[in-house]
């Protein structure tokens, strides 16, 4: 990298020399000096200001080329310092040099410096003055950069050229001068970094900036100042600390403070004011090193003090206020330090200042923790001056109210407190005592956490004395308080819980520091935390509270032992009842782990008062409890386990209590059950307090001797319990169970007793008057008894259950469940638990001998009643499992259930369980419930089937699972061959000789398991192949056959492919496995197993489906030539499921099995697919699909299809019968169109059908025309009917079918362009609708055309063909393809021409109007495709077009006409049209006022063509033409249709030159616009007419008052103003010989017309004739003078 940044370097020194060359001439000497040098230097520079994107090469980047660079100078430098420093002073001397140019150059030349140390004098005065220049330039930011920097040039040649840097420094410092920033910048870097050369000049420079603080106006300056002078001091404290190391003149830190104390006060007096907070920040932070100056002159520190207030008043401002209380803990701590304390008289500001502070609440007056500290320290030095004032202040600030100032008062008195100072006498500390003592009673949180921090300080600080009364009875209250506040809390005061949690918290802090650290604790302490333990419902205190006791009871005990003889009186303490405090501490060490592990805490505590608690029990606690403590502390709150910590907390119960054998015993262990029932209503329900509760206290009234008592104590339990809720009820009933195994005769008498008592209605029971408030539901109640009689029969003595067990106990049991009124999930599975639990206590005495349970057949058949009302779709409870495992439990009593009750016993379980709905995998709970129902399932039927192992069970077991095994849901399936598998095995090796089964019923079972081997369940298809086994094995053994064992070991082979997940394996797997089994098979067998597969097909999904079209595929292939009798039977099963399929895939496979069957059958399939009806339904869909897969058959098939279609276009077929007729109009062509469309879309999409493309294109194209006819639709209708009930669907008509076959023929040309071109145009909607099929039918030949070339001939040929057909339908649709023919030259390049036009002559003479307007459009397209050979056929298309204009009945003919005659007329003139012309204009002027908009267009386009042909052979004949059309003419330029209306406006100004008058004739494109204009084109009209033909005028008006009668309104109005227009010109002779009586009848009727546009123009037209009128009569009677 350094060789190519050289080599870099070296090649472009070349380029820079004419860069050089432009510099200033006072730089020659050094040019010619360096010797190159200066050039290498340049581009390394440049090099260094490099863009990273065009210098960076390979893996070298940016940041390494200019690291690189600048080393090489550096370098270079190492050889020749002088040389490179004058290249680099010469860079920096360049104009225009950019800021990071000059920074580069700048740190390599401290580099160098750095590197150098001595250089010669003259580089260092031209560097030194160049650097000064830099940071005399106007500050702006790249300015300040490169000043920045020159700075720091300058600080490195002072430390090896001091004299000449300060030189010119000092010049630029001058007294009452200020100079520039970097100037004291500078001279404050260069102090630092030259301490004792710096020192003879530190004197002059801080009188000198002394001067300039006046004149230091801005902020930026006073900022300088300020940071200079904080490093100023900081040099001076060094060096007075260093003063050894000095060899200049020395000055004392006093001759440093007397120069300093001014500024000091100017920066306090005048800057500190100053409204900037950076100068204020400035200030401030420079004082701190001025007052280390400053505080240890005693002359000057009582001078500083004076300055206090003002540093006080910036607490007020905007500056933060650690600062200032730095500043101010500085001159306090040295105040204490010199015995020189601040004036008194500034005491209370500071006080008040500073607690202002720390009693802040708001956010915006908070401060940082940091301030908070230094403020600490602050009152801490001046409790060491002023104790007396300040507990003063103190006191009068608790005297107020508000909580922030009291809680920070505290806060500053626990930090004067914990102080570790010597000074700190006991009189501020009882102060101190005296200002808590007189807040004790505020109850609000931040204050008594406050006090109670103190209280503990207090006693870590060694005050224990103090504190011993009032401090411990505080801290007891406190404990209670906020106890009593946090469990009685409320939810909407979650604020207000949290700060309790807090004075809580502390409270046991507190204690805990108290219990550890004071001697002496009073009595009353002890007593209040004990019974704290006994009455607290806050049990997350109760550790701290357990530990604080074990010290307090350990001090107590060897407080004693110290004073008195040790005797076992003397080391017990005074407690509450021991058997209280055991049940307490027994109950909450249930939950050893809650409130921080209390159970160790509360084990020791045990030990230590156990000869309080019950001496006799001492020894054996002594052993016992530490195992318990060490299982605790072996595992944590995440490894323990709850059953095994209770049993052991039992076992210690039981061994505590054995200890207390006796009378006395007895009445302790009853103390002990009656403090355990009460503290029952301690806990909430479920707690696992509470549930050991429960079992403690049937442990410990199991072991009472008084069962009097006993029943007493059961009984109340009974009656306080709430039965609604599930817990109480449950731990009520396990006490019961517990109790009755040493008391069962008081137990069952307490249950009798209660039922007795207690009070039934018909809603609810209601218990004593002690609980009149609380109801339960009946149900409930009789939940909890029945439970509870079974729970006795659990847990009591064999030799008392057997006499118990028929009754009370089961008789109770039925008798609440049966006397219920309202039987839910709750009483349910209370009654079937209990039966559960009585049954398998009876099973377990069978050991008494032949125990029969004589309630079996009653309970049974409420069982099944409860199972057969649970839902099958929903598992919400585990009434069901339940219920099956009483029936198993009651199943292996005697007596036994007969063979018929076992059968119906299997049904109802089976479908109860197997429809059940697998739970999701988020549903743990309904999950375990399902795995639940099927363990008690499989149970339950593995029991029944062991009772009936006969070939009638197996039958009847098939029987009651088939449903499940064909179900369509997997589960069912699942679960049902699983069971299938189960009980199959049962069979197989429970029964050593097996009944044959009847003929073909081996079919019918292997059928049924078949599918399954393909099912979507690993499980199931395994289980499935076990069955089939089973199966094998039976048949082996009715037929007397050896299974050989390369077939067994095939089999294993496959069976560990079904165990995998690839879905090919599996069903090759299940195909080997059908080829094993298939030669077990006879041919009845083998029929009957294709009947069995092809009826499940459907009932299950597609993997099933595909499993036995496969199974039968593979037994077809392998025994097709032996089935030839049954080919029929089989194809006939096959055909008759087949439309029933709905997967793709199964019937193609079944399919196959068809074209396999025709492979060796082939008449027989064929007859059979050819009957079948309306395909467009049929299952012989995918029959002509496999056909279609095979080319060659196909293209056979298509050209037989295509020809069917052709004849019938052609000729009819002879029908023999009605059956006939309807199959050849209906069904027999909808079943060709359906095959040809399945065909051309199924076959080979590669193979475009070249030689049938225009073939079958254009026969479908005839078919769809046909199909347009009214008479083609309803055969096929009627036929439909023959075998549906509704209509034909819209998509199987026959015209939807020819298009849809249509689409992919052109989609198989891979004509993209075509293709997109039908879409867009909307050819296919056109050719379906029968409106506008012809349309659709140009459009598709015109796209053809245009991409198709390559079959133009053959099509045309084929167009030609169809022109001359029979069918009317044929011709019309083949004429419409014609028209697009002869808009192209195809037709004439082919030599098609002349038969074309043959062919059209004909066409436009015959009587069906759509042929004729096609032949004529058609023959007048020749101007398109034949221009040449219009003339030639001339005369025959005028004759043809000019007699349609003369058909007065098909105005659509005429319209064709027309338009034909106007295209050709372009290419005929004057000559060609010969006599015609004038029979043309004459038909053309009678369609001008045709109704139809169309025809009057047509007809004005045509007479504007016309008269653009005309010559001045025929210019007379038109003349007169126009003469005639022009009232038509100026009417219609008004006509209703604005393209009638145009086309006759340019037709008339077409026309004007005709009348042989100039001014008329307007410039070409320009026509009236408006109805003004053309107002004023008729008014000047019939002007000129007046003028030179006034009888022309007269005609004219006549003519026009004829169009009065149109029809069209339009018309009316324009007849109306033309006729104004015409009388206002018309001379007096001329009207004279108006009819004005008619005139104005006429007139006067339009007043009547319905739009209201003519009725206004008539009544100006009667205001101009009433004009006229009188106009005419004065001219009359002048005339007759």
């Amino acid at each position: 990298m350094r060789d190519e940044l050289e080599e870099e370097m070296t090649e472009a020194t070349v380029d820079s020399n004419k860069d050089v060359s432009e510099e200033s001439d006072d730089l020659d000497v050094l040019e010619q000096v360096d010797g190159g040098t200066f050039q290498q230097v340049t581009n390394l520079l440049n090099i260094m200001e490099s863009d990273p994107t065009k210098t960076d090469v390979g893996w070298v980047g940016p940041d390494m080329r200019k690291m690189l660079a600048s080393v090489i100078i550096t370098e270079k430098a190492s050889s020749d310092p002088s040389m490179v420093m004058n290249a680099l002073i010469r860079c920096l001397q360049i104009p225009e040099i950019s800021t990071q140019r000059k920074v580069n150059i700048y740190n390599i030349l401290q580099e160098i410096i750095q590197q150098e140390g001595e250089l010669e004098e003259h580089c260092v005065q031209r560097l030194v003055a160049i650097a000064f220049k830099e940071m005399r330039e106007a500050p702006e930011m790249e300015s300040y950069v490169r000043a920045e920097v020159a700075s720091d040039t300058l600080v490195a040649l002072s430390r090896n050229h001091f004299s000449l840097v300060m030189f010119q420094l000092q010049h630029q410092l001058k007294p009452l001068n200020l100079c520039d920033e970097f100037v004291i910048v500078t001279l404050a870097k260069m102090a630092n970094g030259n301490v004792f050369e710096f020192m003879p000049y530190m004197g002059i420079t801080l009188a000198t900036i002394f001067t300039m603080l006046r004149l230091a106006n801005e902020s930026k300056m006073r900022q300088v100042i300020c940071g200079a002078m904080e490093t100023f001091c900081e040099t001076v404290q060094f060096y007075l600390k260093h003063l050894e190391n000095s060899v200049y003149p020395v000055m004392t830190e006093e001759q440093f403070a007397t120069k300093l104390f001014p500024m000091y006060r100017y920066f306090v007096t005048v800057w500190l004011r100053n409204d900037n907070p950076e100068v204020k920040l400035g200030v401030i932070k420079s004082l701190k090193p001025i007052l280390n100056l400053l505080l240890p002159s005693d002359d000057l520190r009582e001078q500083v003090y004076d300055y206090i207030p003002l540093l006080l008043a910036e607490y007020q401002g905007s500056l933060e206020a650690l600062f200032i209380t730095q500043v101010l803990r500085q001159i306090l701590e040295v105040s204490v330090v010199t015995n020189t304390p601040v004036p008194q008289m500034q005491l209370h500001t500071i006080f008040t200042e500073l607690h202002v502070q720390v009693c802040a609440t708001t956010r915006a007056q908070q401060y940082s923790s940091q301030n908070l500290v230094e403020i600490g320290h602050c009152f801490i030095a001046l409790a060491r001056s002023y104790p007396k004032e300040l507990m003063k202040f103190f006191l009068s600030q608790m005297e107020t109210s508000k909580e922030a100032t009291r809680v920070g008062t505290l806060t500053l008195i626990k930090v004067v407190v914990s102080a570790d100072e010597p000074k700190m006498n006991i009189r501020t500390v009882y102060l101190a005592i005296r200002v808590v003592k007189n807040s004790l009673s505020d109850t609000r949180s931040k204050v008594r956490m406050a006090i109670l921090r103190i209280i503990g300080q207090l006693a870590l600080s060694g005050y224990q004395e103090r504190i011993k009364a009032w401090a411990l009875k505080y801290v007891s209250m406190q404990l209670t308080l906020s106890t009593y506040k946090l469990t009685n809390r409320r939810e909407s005061f979650y604020q207000r819980d949290l700060e309790e949690k807090m004075v809580h918290k502390v409270t046991l802090d507190t204690v805990k520091i108290i219990t550890s650290s004071v001697s002496g604790m009073t009595n009353e302490f002890w007593v209040r935390l004990l019974c704290y333990i006994m009455e607290t419902d806050y049990t997350e205190a109760l550790t701290p509270i357990c530990i604080s006791l074990s010290n307090l009871a350990e001090r107590q005990l060897h407080g004693k032992d110290t004073g008195a003889n040790t005797t076992s009186r003397s080391r017990q303490v005074d407690l509450p009842a021991p058997q209280k405090l055991l049940a307490r501490l027994l109950v909450l060490l249930a939950s050893p782990y809650k409130g921080e592990g209390r159970g160790v805490a509360m084990l020791n505590l045990l030990k230590i008062l156990s000869h309080s608690i019950a001496p006799s029990m001492a020894d054996m606690w002594e052993l016992e409890i530490p195992l318990l403590v060490q299982y605790l502390e072996e595992h944590t709150e995440f490894t323990w386990n709850q059953k095994t910590w209770e049993d052991k907390l039992i076992q210690f119960l039981r061994h505590s209590l054995k200890t207390t054998r006796g009378s006395r015993g007895s009445s302790w262990s009853w103390r002990l059950s009656k403090e355990l029932n009460n503290q029952m209503e301690s806990f909430d329900s479920p707690s696992l307090e509470k549930a050991f509760l429960y079992r403690a206290l049937g442990f410990t009234l199991a072991m009472g001797l008084e069962a009097d008592k006993v029943e007493v104590l059961l009984l109340e339990l009974l009656y306080k319990t709430d039965y609604s809720n599930d817990f109480d009820r449950e731990g009520v009933i396990l006490c019961f169970g517990l109790c009755a195994r040493g008391q069962v005769k008081p137990v069952l008498s307490v249950l009798q007793d209660f039922e007795e008592r207690i009070q039934e209605s018909e809603q609810t029971w209601q218990m004593g008057a002690w609980r009149k408030d609380h109801l339960w539901r009946r149900e409930t109640v009789k939940s909890a008894l029945m439970v509870m009689y079974s729970y006795v029969a659990a847990y009591c003595h064999p030799q008392m259950l057997l006499t118990y067990v028929d009754s009370p106990i089961t008789t109770k049991i039925i008798h609440h469940y049966c006397s219920s009124s309202c039987q839910d999930v709750t009483l349910k599975l209370a009654f079937m638990k209990s039966i559960v639990q009585v049954t398998s206590a009876v099973q377990s005495m069978e050991y008494l001998g032949d125990v029969q349970f004589t309630q079996k057949a009653t309970v049974t058949s409420i069982v099944m009643g409860i199972i057969k009302g649970e839902s099958a779709n929903n598992l919400d409870s585990p009434v069901r499992t339940v219920a099956m495992d009483a029936l198993m439990h009651l199943s292996k009593l005697k007596p036994f259930y007969s063979v018929e009750e076992n059968s119906e016993l299997m049904d109802i379980s089976i479908q109860s369980v197997i429809p059940l709905q697998p739970p999701a995998e988020d549903s743990d709970s309904i999950k375990i419930l399902y795995a639940n129902a099927m363990g008690a399932l499989e149970q339950l039927m593995e029991g029944l089937m062991k009772r009936q192992l006969d070939p009638k069970g197996l039958q009847e077991m098939v029987h009651l699972l088939e449903k499940w095994i064909l179900s369509e849901k997997e589960w069912e399936r699942e679960k049902a061959m699983h069971l299938h598998l189960r009980l199959m095995q049962i069979y197989v090796q429970s029964v050593g000789v097996c009944i044959p089964l009847k003929l073909g019923q081996f079919g019918i079972l292997v059928g049924l398991i078949a599918p399954c081997t393909c099912d979507s369940h690993r499980r199931t298809r395994v289980a499935s192949i076990d069955v089939l086994s089973s199966l094998l094995d039976l048949h082996a053994s009715q037929t007397c056959s050896l299974w050989e064992a390369s077939k067994e070991k095939e089999l294993m082979k496959c069976k560990e492919d079904l165990g995998g997940s690839d879905e090919d394996k599996i069903f090759c797997a299940s195909s080997r496995i059908a080829k094993v089994v298939c030669m077990e098979f006879n041919c009845d067998e083998v029929v009957a197993l294709i009947q069995k597969l092809c009826e499940n097909i459907g009932a299950m999904d597609l993997q099933h489906d595909k499993a036995s079209v496969s199974w039968i595929g593979t037994f077809l292939q392998m025994r097709v030539k032996e089935l030839e009798d049954k080919v029929a039977e089989i194809l006939g099963t096959i055909l008759a499921h087949l439309p029933l399929l709905d997967h793709l895939e199964v019937r193609r496979l079944l399919i196959e099995g068809i074209l396999l069957l025709a492979h060796y059958h082939q008449e027989t399939v064929l007859t059979s697919l050819l009957r079948q009806p309306l395909p467009m339904e049929s299952h012989l869909t995918e029959v002509w699909l496999a056909v279609a897969e095979n080319v060659p058959f196909a293209r056979t098939m298509l050209n037989g299809l295509m020809g069917r279609l052709q004849s019938r276009l052609n000729s009819r077929a002879n029908a023999t019968s009605k059956a006939d007729i309807w199959r050849l109009a209906a069904v027999d062509p909808l079943m060709t169109l359906c095959t040809i469309h399945l065909l051309v879309d199924k076959v080979d999409q590669a193979d475009t059908l070249p030689d049938l493309l225009p073939d079958l294109v254009y026969t479908l194209l005839l078919q769809l025309s046909s199909s347009h006819s009214p008479k083609s639709a309803s055969p096929a209708l009627k036929t439909w009917r023959l075998v549906h009930a509704g209509t034909l669907p819209e998509e199987l008509s026959m015209h939807r079918i020819t298009i849809k076959s249509m689409q992919l023929l052109f989609k198989r040309t891979h004509r993209e362009c075509l293709v997109q071109g039908l879409e867009e145009q909307g050819v296919w909607g056109r050719l379906e609708n029968s409106a506008t099929f012809l349309e659709g039918v140009g459009l598709l030949a015109r796209l053809w055309l245009q991409h198709m070339g390559d079959h133009r001939r053959q099509l045309a040929e084929l167009v030609l063909r169809g022109m001359d057909a029979e069918v009317l339908s044929c011709r019309i649709s083949s004429t419409a393809v014609c028209v697009e023919f002869m808009s192209l030259p195809v037709l004439h390049q082919e030599k098609l021409l002349k038969t074309a036009v043959s062919v059209l002559e004909r066409g436009v003479d015959q009587e069906d109007e759509a042929l004729r307007v096609l032949s004529l459009r058609a023959l007048g397209n020749m101007v398109l495709g034949a221009p040449k050979k219009v003339k030639q056929y001339r005369k025959l298309l005028l004759e043809k077009f000019l007699c349609s204009l003369q058909d007065p009945v098909n105005t659509s003919v005429a319209l064709e006409g027309m338009a034909a005659l106007t295209k050709v007329l372009t290419e005929l003139r004057e000559g060609d049209i010969g006599p015609a012309f004038k029979a043309i204009s004459e038909q053309c002027r009678v369609y001008f006022n045709n109704e139809n908009e169309l025809l009057r267009l047509t007809a004005f386009e045509l007479f504007g063509k016309l008269a653009k042909v005309v010559r001045i052979s025929k210019k007379h004949v038109f003349k007169v033409e126009v003469k005639k059309a022009w009232v038509s003419l100026m009417l219609h330029c008004q006509d209703p249709c604005c393209y009638t209306a145009r086309a006759c406006m340019e037709t008339m100004f077409l026309c004007l030159h005709f009348w042989g008058w100039k001014g008329l004739e307007r410039p070409p494109g320009q026509s009236a616009t408006n109805m003004n204009d053309m107002t004023a084109f008729q008014t000047t009209m019939c002007s000129i007419l007046t003028q030179k033909k006034p009888a022309v005028l007269y005609t004219f008006l006549l003519e026009t008052v004829t169009y009065v009668k149109s029809n069209l309104s339009g018309i009316r109005t324009a007849a109306c103003n033309l006729a104004g227009i015409i009388m206002n010109q018309m001379s007096a002779s001329y009207l004279k010989q108006l009819d004005f009586p008619a005139l104005r009848n006429s007139f006067q009727e339009l007043q009547l017309d319905a739009d209201s546009g003519v009725r206004k123009a008539a009544l100006e037209t009667l205001k101009v004739l009433d004009s006229c009128s009188q106009h005419g009569l004065l001219a009359a009677s002048e005339g007759s003078f």
